[in-house]
């Protein structure tokens, strides 16, 4: 019995000593906290109260009203709508909870559009209410080893399994949840942009103090004035909803953007959309190391963007495009369509720029006047002055050696080529420069070729001797006008023509080439050519934005923040002696006396014209057509306005319907643009009269 009560009493002793121990280790610890506390205190206290008291400031944003733009005359194209809107501001320290309940509030208020609903959107709306967040991660097995990522994710699969049914009011606060939920700290997003009605405003008005965030404000969307036939070249732009384009989306974050801002889509909106979207509000945010905000000061009310000026001619440009729209109707058959350009060859000011789409198979006409700078097309003789002019650069003809005989050109493998009015070979005569343009010779044209390719002509000869060079050669020259090469128009995507094969197994199209029945290109190109030779030689870059100006405090247009002046691309490297043969060439094509002069039915215009026309062999639905062309100036002593159009896919029996097109848009440009009275001084009165609209 001794030996137990002697452990019993070793086991007693012990166990006040351990806890000793323990009071011990606690006081001392206590004595290290209170003097690190201490020596925090004295040494870093007044620091440490500072982060407490510290307040940051932020930046909140806002868009503004988007820049307009204007005809020549300063009638509106583009302009904006306001609308009352509803919007949402997403302020700091905002729970999903919160964003859900205002959600909720809202719907009973406001009914936004009805777009469809994800089964992503519907579950991230219910879960953002607590309650159905905490009971589906109970259901969640091993749940507290998941990130909140990972459980989130679950939570989402969880809800899309069990397929939940919302109410309409449910999807209504669903969509609203959907738009709010997106906005970034501090952001504003709009909610519902159009069509609020007046007990929507009433209501949500009456309730805005139970919905943080939640605002009455005003949005504002495109509107034509004039027709929405200019959105064809003017573009859209994307909506809130919609915002920014993804391919776009990293680089205009970088430049400050939000992703839900508008933004130009297309066009003149897209290529001037840094000077359309003006500069957003900045409201000065200060916010608590709590993050809450504090107080908001605006520290600048923003400035609407700049508007655009155009050198288009609003009710010409309407008259051109209903002249081009009924020479497509008129022609039927196989027409597809009608392209028309009307520019100032001295400035490159595009003044109408109109065009059509025509189905053969129904006839269904649908207006397309960017065709004009993106549809390539053959377009046959009209392109002869740049070949005579390219051979006259080339030295294969000169100003006193430059006449042959207009004949069938007959080699191995190409069958025969003529002129139209030489066929048979009954007809062969000597033809120079400027009475090859006048009858538009096929035959002095596939000549200038050959000797431009080395290649001396022998009838029935192949062509197996001639340098495939020669493609390039004549295209490079052909370049130089403006044909198969981008102009230089201040529209984004426009086309550089088409380029057929050139090897030495298509030697034989380098003949077709040269007449214009070969390589493919755009009605601007033609009209840019023609300008060049009108304007002396400098092929000038087209333009539709003529001013970009700012607006004054009632809306209109303010001072001028840029005026386009004309860009020279390149300059024709010819003499005095040989351009005058080539443009004496385009005025005997509508006043000359050779009987197969080919522009007669032009003469009846006043002022006088130059031109060239055109024809090309084509194959329409496989059917044969043409396609008729024309390329102009006038005055012909003093080139004011350049008139270029196309027509493909006529039957043959339509040929005269280019030239029927052209007298009408002539009439129409000395009706509405420019006064033939004001000649002496050719745009005194054009000036005169677009200065008197825009500042008023």
């Amino acid at each position: 019995m001794k030996n137990p009560k002697k452990k019993f009493r070793r086991q007693k002793s012990e166990l006040p000593f351990r806890l000793n121990l323990i009071f011990f280790g606690v006081f001392a610890l206590l004595l290290l906290l209170i003097g690190q506390l201490g020596y925090l205190q004295i040494l870093y206290g007044s620091k440490l109260q500072a982060e407490v008291n510290r307040s940051d400031n932020m930046v909140e944003t806002e868009n503004v009203q988007r820049g307009m733009i204007y005809d020549s005359t300063g009638k509106v194209l583009v302009g904006n709508k306001a609308h009352q809107a509803v919007s949402y501001t997403k302020n700091m320290n905002v729970l999903p909870q919160d964003m859900y309940d205002v959600a909720n509030k809202l719907s009973k208020y406001l009914t936004v559009e009805k777009n469809d609903l994800t089964s992503t959107d519907i579950a991230n709306y219910l879960l953002a209410d607590s309650k159905n967040s905490k009971a589906y991660a109970q259901k969640i097995p091993n749940r507290e080893n998941l990130s909140s990522k990972a459980l989130q994710e679950k939570e989402i699969a969880a809800v899309k399994k069990d397929h939940v049914e919302l109410t309409a009011r449910q999807k209504n606060a669903a969509r609203i949840y959907k738009a709010i939920s997106g906005a970034y700290q501090l952001s504003t997003v709009y909610i519902k942009e159009t069509d609020l009605t007046s007990e929507e405003l009433s209501q949500i008005g009456e309730h805005l103090s139970e919905m943080p965030g939640v605002k009455i404000t005003t949005s504002w969307t495109r509107n034509y004035p004039a027709g929405d036939d200019v959105k064809s070249f003017a573009g859209t732009v994307s909506s809130s909803k919609v915002g920014l384009p993804s391919d776009e989306v990293n680089t205009l974050l970088a430049e400050g953007y939000a992703r839900n801002d508008r933004v130009g889509q297309s066009y003149l909106e897209k290529r001037y959309e840094p000077v359309l979207k003006g500069t957003k509000s900045q409201t000065s945010v200060e916010v608590s190391s709590g993050n809450q905000v504090v107080k908001r000061v605006q520290k600048y009310a923003g400035k609407k963007g700049d508007n655009l000026v155009l050198s288009i001619n609003s009710k010409f440009q309407e008259e051109v495009q209903k002249i081009m729209k009924e020479a497509s109707q008129n022609a039927g058959g196989e027409s597809t369509g009608g392209y028309a350009v009307v520019m100032n060859p001295k400035t490159g000011a595009v003044i109408a720029l109109a065009g059509v789409d025509r189905d053969p198979s129904t006839g269904k006409i649908t207006d397309n006047a960017l065709g004009t700078i993106n549809e390539p097309i053959v377009m046959g003789s009209v392109v002869k002055g740049a070949m005579v002019s390219g051979a006259l650069m080339d030295g294969v003809i000169t100003p006193k050696d430059n006449t042959m005989i207009d004949k069938p050109i007959k080699l191995a493998g190409t069958g025969s080529k003529s002129s139209w009015f030489n066929s048979t070979g009954s007809a062969n005569m000597p033809v120079d420069v400027s009475t090859a343009l006048e009858v538009s010779s096929n035959s002095y044209m596939m000549q200038l070729a050959m000797k431009e390719g080395g290649f001396k002509y022998k009838e029935g000869a192949g062509l197996a001797g001639m340098n495939p060079t020669v493609f390039n050669k004549m295209r490079g020259y052909f370049e130089q006008f403006g044909l198969g090469v981008k102009t230089g128009i201040d529209i984004p995507g426009e086309s550089a023509g088409y380029k057929g094969p050139s090897s030495a197994a298509d030697i034989g199209k380098a003949l077709d080439l040269s007449f214009g029945n070969y390589d493919a290109y755009t009605t601007i190109q033609i009209a840019q050519y023609m300008s060049t030779i009108a304007n002396g030689g400098y092929r000038i870059a087209p333009h539709v934005v003529e001013q970009i100006r700012s607006s004054r405090s009632n809306g209109k247009l303010g001072a001028v923040q840029s005026t386009t002046t004309p860009q020279v691309l390149n300059y024709i490297d010819m003499s005095k002696e040989e351009k005058k043969m080539v443009t004496d060439g385009l005025y005997k094509v509508v006043h000359g006396t050779n009987k197969y002069k080919t522009g007669g039915p032009l003469a009846s215009i006043s002022p006088g014209i130059s031109a060239k026309t055109g024809t090309a062999q084509t194959t329409t639905n496989g059917k044969s057509t043409v396609t008729l062309s024309l390329a102009s100036f006038a005055p012909s002593n003093d080139p004011q306005v350049v008139v270029a159009l196309a027509l493909p896919g006529l039957s043959t029996s339509s040929e005269a319907d280019n030239m029927n097109a052209a007298k009408k848009i002539y009439e129409a440009y000395w009706k509405d643009v420019q006064s033939k009275s004001s000649l002496e001084n050719p745009t005194k009165a054009t000036k005169e009269s677009a200065a008197q609209n825009l500042n008023g």
